[in-house]
């Protein structure tokens, strides 16, 4: 089936998009702020008429290409694209600074690969073992699966727990607006004729993650002048030794990572950290500690542990129908445009669509190593582009999308209405991913409780019976307990 997928892939059309889909992660990635989320945000609405196959494969190259550029600022200019790139910088920006900005960017790329190759293996194999695990769930286990992914989603992404609950409340209640599919009542709609359908996640994702971006930054754009560039020195490549130095590291990010991308703990963010942490309490035990001076192994880890969650979250979305991040949570979305359902059905259904893109996935990592490799210090100058004309040409797309998709002008209003509220969330530290998260699962989560009270006759138990929704349970209340003992050990080290 996987080499069947590959003569899908190795299509001219298919593998223009593999190429267009890295371009534009890797450029996103580069520039701050804006990520891949953002991307595929502002893609959805324009892709509507290609073939579905091709959409996705374009996709999956943004998802990854945007971790794979987010390190670029990060290392050249201590300005992480994405929160997935903030342990980047640690070690990272301070090889730049010691002229040896093409050995980290090295670095960043091979880790990169091999975290993000690794990860395509492994889900290659995993995804069709998750669909046939996937076919034992019922009202039950889907119930549990959700609120599993809001209360995780909830209480990691944010510093604040109640944040971000508020966060994935506002995108519950987004989620309830318009006619009941069941009931025929109208909710939260207050007989606005236009709300009768519902909120476009289109329109919502495009002035979450774009245009609150814009406004953002156009309120800040003359209190944070642009960082100088570290230029380059010395050789473009990795020495024997320092490549020995490395491997270990991005080894064991990898391992640290891929369980990560089924996990719905906000995608990249956590493990990075996590490797990060790992590598530094390895370097402790040292003769000669590195860290604080440029050590390789601490930008090593980060880099392979962010993009291993990748591929294990491609296989989460394809075989569960679950998105641990908001770019998967957007990408769930347009599946639903074309009238398709992740989850197990997927694989009987479209295996052309699944296993082609499966196979777009190998071809999509050695694109973005030739692409990072050799030029990576050129993607910063798209940073040369003046902010406002980048940033206003950006509100500009936002605007042609979301009119693309209803032809609506209320749909533009409401555009700007919810980039100004992405402008206060921004502003005020709440988390935007909750809110996708709860926008997208909270119609599952709604009709799997409805189907488990009527084929229980309005009995909760249900929702406790069997051992997965069981295992679901207990392993939210692990993460929780962790969650909360990390804070509080956090803030006695502040204390002291």
């Amino acid at each position: 089936m996987l080499m069947e997928g590959f003569s899908h892939a190795f299509t001219p059309l298919n593998l223009l998009f593999v190429v267009i889909g890295c371009l534009l992660g890797t450029a996103v990635g580069v520039l701050p702020g804006l990520g891949s989320s953002m991307a595929v945000a502002l893609l959805l609405p324009m892709t509507f008429s290609l073939d579905p196959t091709a959409a996705f494969i374009m996709f999956a190259g943004v998802y990854f290409g945007g971790l794979f550029g987010d390190s670029t600022m990060a290392i050249l200019m201590n300005t992480p694209g994405q929160a997935s790139a903030i342990a980047s910088t640690f070690e990272g920006h301070k090889m730049a600074r010691a002229g040896r900005a093409p050995q980290a960017l090295a670095t960043a790329a091979i880790g990169a690969f091999i975290g993000g190759m690794i990860s395509c293996v492994v889900v290659v194999f995993l995804a069709p073992t998750l669909a046939d695990f996937a076919t034992a769930f019922g009202p039950a286990e889907y119930f549990a699966l959700a609120l599993f992914a809001f209360v995780a989603t909830s209480s990691v992404v944010a510093d604040s727990v109640l944040k971000g609950l508020a966060s994935l409340v506002v995108g519950l209640g987004l989620a309830t607006i318009g006619i009941d599919s069941i009931t025929g009542a109208e909710r939260l709609s207050y007989h606005v004729p236009e709300l009768f359908d519902g909120i476009s996640l289109v329109t919502v994702t495009v002035g979450l993650l774009a245009l609150g971006e814009v406004i953002h930054i156009a309120s800040r754009i003359r209190r944070d002048p642009a960082p100088a560039t570290i230029r380059k020195s010395g050789r473009p490549f990795l020495s024997r030794a320092e490549f020995k130095e490395a491997l270990p590291a991005w080894l064991r990010g990898t391992g640290i990572g891929l369980p990560f991308g089924v996990i719905p703990v906000g995608g990249a963010d956590v493990p990075t950290f996590i490797a990060y942490g790992a590598e530094r309490s390895i370097d402790r035990r040292r003769k000669n500690p590195q860290f604080g001076k440029g050590a390789i192994r601490g930008l090593a880890a980060p880099e392979a542990a962010g993009n291993a969650t990748t591929g294990t979250a491609m296989g989460a979305l394809l075989a569960l129908g679950l998105p641990v991040s908001a770019t998967a949570a957007i990408m769930l979305a347009a599946f639903r445009q074309y009238g398709l359902q992740p989850g197990p059905l997927l694989f009987e259904r479209a295996p052309e669509l699944v296993w082609g893109l499966l196979a777009s996935f190998f071809l999509a990592m050695i694109v973005l190593l030739l692409l990072n490799l050799p030029f990576a210090t050129l993607w910063a100058k798209l940073l040369l582009i003046p902010r406002p004309y980048l940033y206003a040409g950006i509100a500009v797309f936002c605007g042609l999308g979301v009119y693309a998709t209803s032809s609506s002008t209320f749909d533009l209003f409401m555009l700007l209405g919810i980039g100004f509220f992405a402008f206060l969330m921004r502003r005020f530290d709440f988390p935007p991913a909750p809110l996708l998260i709860g926008m997208v699962l909270g119609p599952l989560a709604e009709t799997n409780l409805r189907d488990g009270l009527l084929s229980s006759g309005g009995d909760y138990g249900i929702f406790l019976t069997g051992a997965i929704p069981i295992i679901i349970y207990l392993l939210l209340l692990i993460a929780i307990v962790i969650s909360v003992v990390g804070r509080i050990r956090s803030r006695q080290r502040v204390d002291v």
